[in-house]
């Protein structure tokens, strides 16, 4: 079943059983989906559904730390809660034991001795984690590998 079938129905079933939440993460959701198929002029592909997903992650985590830093609790906790309704709908994300040994395997493969190669591993290592893990903690796993030799 494609994401978007799944979310017209998580949004149907949400509405009836009165899951405010839900509901309203989906309609926004629902929302962005159909602002980028408008802005793309065409039918989105599953991989464009999941970038536009992705991107809404991201910003709740962004959103997520923001709060915790400025110590509104109850606004983190209602971000935490559309978080983990959307990333309900995004493929498995791999843990950093994973990502850590695709780094390794691209320093292997791109011969990488020095921070300064961290662009040549970042080419190499991003097609391969796309979608499944968070550039951010690859960038980071990288610098620390590089840094470590």
């Amino acid at each position: 079943m494609s994401v978007e079938k799944k979310l017209m129905d998580d949004y149907k079933i949400a509405m009836k059983s009165g899951d405010k939440v839900r509901l309203e993460t989906i309609r926004g959701m629902r929302s962005q989906l159909k602002n980028f198929q408008i802005e793309k002029m065409r039918e989105l592909t599953e991989d464009e559904v999941l970038q536009v997903l992705n991107s809404a992650a991201k910003k709740r985590r962004d959103a997520i730390e923001l709060y915790q830093q400025h110590g509104k609790a109850d606004r983190a906790d209602e971000e935490l809660q559309e978080l983990a309704i959307i990333e309900a709908y995004l493929p498995k994300q791999l843990d950093e034991s994973a990502i850590a040994e695709l780094v390794e395997k691209a320093i292997a493969e791109t011969n990488a001795d020095s921070i300064k190669d961290m662009g040549k591993i970042m080419g190499v290592i991003m097609p391969q984690v796309k979608g499944v893990a968070d550039g951010k903690l690859v960038q980071q796993i990288v610098k620390d590998k590089l840094s470590a030799r």
